[in-house]
C-alpha cells in the first residue's frame, strides 16, 4: 500500500484549496478522495488495497473472488 488517503491505481490523493464565504472570506480545507478497500489480485496473491470509486466503477480494478483468503 503506498500511503493512507492514495489510491492504490490511479494515486488520486487529497487535494488543497480554500473556503470562500460570501463575504469573500478564505479559510483552508482539504478535499479527501472516496477511497473504498477492496481485496484485489496481485500476482496471484489476495490483498486488500485502497481504491478510489471512480476506478472501481470504471473497472480499473478486479476485485478478488469471495472464499480466498488475503496473504
Amino acid at each position: 500500500m503506498a500511503s493512507m488517503n492514495r489510491c492504490f491505481t490511479c494515486g488520486k490523493g487529497v487535494a488543497f484549496g480554500n473556503n470562500v464565504s460570501h463575504a469573500n472570506n478564505k479559510t483552508r480545507r482539504v478535499w479527501k478522495p472516496n477511497l473504498q478497500v477492496a481485496r484485489i489480485l496481485i500476482k496471484g496473491k489476495v490483498t486488500k488495497v485502497k481504491v478510489c470509486t471512480k476506478c472501481l466503477s470504471a473497472g480499473k480494478v478486479k476485485r478478488a473472488p469471495r472464499g480466498e483468503r488475503a496473504a
